[in-house]
């Protein structure tokens, strides 16, 4: 249906001696991309570009007759906001693997007879947008390696040297990537050192220390920011996280309903947030360490290893969990998600009433949905009315915004619609979580106005957004940022509002201190500062190569260079069929 939207009028194929199955209609590739450009940027404006990253789960349970399929499935649909472009899930069976992904959420993913098949009572799970490589389902996760053991892998974050890791497999370790995922290299790296350590240690060898050796070595020359799961089939399943402790990544168990000569067995889970592990019923054990690897075997039997010299060890979360990314009721390095944002909010009122003494604000309203929290707050200590002014419509998924809908306005207003008796006459503080390109906020500042505003007001809980991000999040390249080279109040009246106060870098650090235990904890803000833990330098090699991958012209030239699109399918489909299929065969150890 939604391709016979797109392409409603058939064209010619000119191309004879290469003419498709008679059950396909074909168009001219020039067509294809003048009608997918305008649902391009549709959705660039509608989500403001500020991509969500990836969630990622994993399950083992005692009883090797129960299944974690449909946990799986309820786990990802609770991590759904951190990726709808993608969702896959594996499951290990007595030694057979079963694997489904695919382009799309997880309730369109995972149709009945998928479920039915992925039997098994270990398994990882991934909702996926995509920050490195394209939005190919063949670059859904999780991905496999079938040698050794059959390995698969779930990832979340961003390896700043992915293109020198992947010519490093391919010429030096003979392995083939088939993808632009890095989380094809993390898969491969650790899969040869793996190799090479049995090798080396013979038969009779210690599995344990193998794996850790392996993960050593992938945290000793990737570099970024991640945390993901490995899935050695048959064997263990393996959390690790990167020495900086950028990505988020937790452990919960459970008492599994099966017990054993009378002794209770235990059942465990990793995930990147806590309210994944909370809404399966599991309890939250801890956060990993930054460098750390956990190893569940098979049999249930726990392994802890910090895998990086303590030196090397600077425990930096990201900071936008905090602001925008994690759900509010999740518990992160031991900091609640939603203590952190009312803290925000506290701040960021105070640096209004600093700033604008006499400030004449009647009225405060959030811009849907991270805000609400720190608009709450921040309303509070305003003494000024918090009001729910913009309502969403929550069932627009952005496949279907459609070519003809091609202004910023009616693709805003598609997603947000006014209560015009709370904007009537008042002069409105808008509350966002952050503000990154400024095409959205431009709209809905020009909605409040429109909606009878007498004034608007605009305030972000989050610092000036002025640098890229490279440890996961999409963020625009320098130049589309709406902060690059400009103060408030040039930003205020590129906006078009009447001005605009953002929170201060150090009071949103602050903040998230506040909320937690350690009033020493540094964070990773590269985006806000431009200093960037793992050493990268803003004039390096790697910051022209980002830009020439997310700036828009570079992601339109890919939309058009896609298969999909000039075979008439919608962007990044396999139209049924896996890009490679599962060898369970397995091969031989090489001598």
């Amino acid at each position: 249906a939604l391709r016979d939207s797109i392409f409603p009028q058939p064209q010619p194929y000119n191309d004879i001696a290469h003419s498709p199955p008679q059950s396909h209609t074909v168009y001219s590739r020039e067509i294809i991309c003048q009608l997918l450009i305008p649902v391009f940027q549709a959705h660039r404006i509608v989500s403001e570009s500020k991509n969500e990253m990836c969630g990622i789960l994993g399950l083992l349970l005692a009883d090797e007759d129960d299944h974690v399929n449909q946990m799986l499935f309820d786990g990802l649909t609770v991590l759904q906001h951190r990726g709808q472009d993608a969702a896959g899930i594996v499951t290990s069976e007595r030694g057979r693997l079963h694997l489904r992904k695919n382009n799309g959420l997880v309730k369109d993913v995972f149709e009945t007879h998928h479920m039915i098949d992925l039997r098994g009572n270990v398994g990882l799970g991934h909702v996926r947008y995509p920050t490195a490589g394209s939005s190919s389902a063949a670059e859904a996760q999780p991905l496999y390696t079938n040698f050794p053991h059959g390995i698969c892998v779930a990832h979340n974050g961003n390896l700043t040297n992915a293109h020198e890791l992947a010519e490093h497999c391919r010429n030096d370790l003979g392995r083939h990537v088939n993808t632009d995922s890095d989380s094809e290299v993390l898969l491969n790296i650790f899969a040869d050192n793996l190799v090479k350590r049995e090798n080396k240690e013979g038969a009779d060898c210690d599995m344990v220390e193998n794996i850790f050796s392996a993960v050593e070595t992938v945290m000793k020359i990737c570099k970024g920011g991640y945390a993901g799961m490995y899935l050695i089939n048959g064997i263990a399943l393996v959390g690790f996280r990167d020495p900086h402790g950028i990505r988020p990544i937790v452990m919960g168990s459970r008492k599994s309903k099966l017990a054993s000569n009378g002794k209770e067995l235990t059942d465990y889970a990793f995930a990147s947030e806590s309210v994944a592990t909370d809404t399966l019923g599991f309890e939250l054990v801890r956060d990993l360490l930054p460098g750390e690897a956990i190893i569940v075997t098979f049999d249930g039997k726990v392994h802890t290893r910090l895998c990086v010299p303590k030196e090397e060890r600077v425990h930096a979360p990201c900071i936008f969990e905090y602001v925008y990314f994690a759900r509010p009721d999740s518990i992160m390095d031991g900091i609640s998600v939603y203590e952190s944002r009312l803290k925000m909010g506290e701040k960021l009122a105070y640096n209004i009433m600093e700033r604008y003494p006499e400030h004449d604000i009647d009225v405060v309203i959030p811009i849907p949905d991270t805000s609400r929290t720190s608009a709450v707050q921040a309303a509070y200590v305003l003494g000024r009315p918090y009001r729910e002014g913009f309502i969403k419509n929550r069932y627009i998924a952005r496949t279907f915004i459609m070519p003809g809908q091609e202004t910023r306005r009616k693709s805003v207003r598609l997603k947000l619609n006014t209560i015009k008796s709370e904007f009537a006459g008042r002069n409105v503080l808008l509350v966002d979580d952050s503000v990154v390109r400024g095409t959205t906020a431009t709209e809905i500042i020009q909605m409040a106005r429109d909606a009878g505003a007498n004034k608007v007001y605009l305030t972000s809980a989050a610092p000036p957004i002025r640098y890229p991000n490279i440890y996961g999040i999409d963020i625009p390249t320098r130049e589309e940022l709406v902060a690059y080279h400009r103060n408030e109040d040039q930003i205020a009246e590129k906006l078009g509002c009447d001005w605009v106060v953002y929170q201060e870098l150090n009071d949103l650090e602050a903040a998230v201190r506040e909320a937690g235990e350690n009033p020493e904890q540094a964070y990773e803000s590269s985006c806000f500062s431009g200093t960037y833990v793992t050493g990268e330098r803003i004039n390096d090699p790697y910051f022209t190569k980002l830009h020439d991958l997310r700036n828009d012209t570079a992601k339109l030239k890919k939309l058009e260079s896609t298969g999909s699109v000039q075979a008439g399918l919608p962007p990044g489909s396999h139209d049924g069929c896996e890009n490679l299929s599962n060898d369970k065969r397995g091969r031989p150890r090489s001598a």
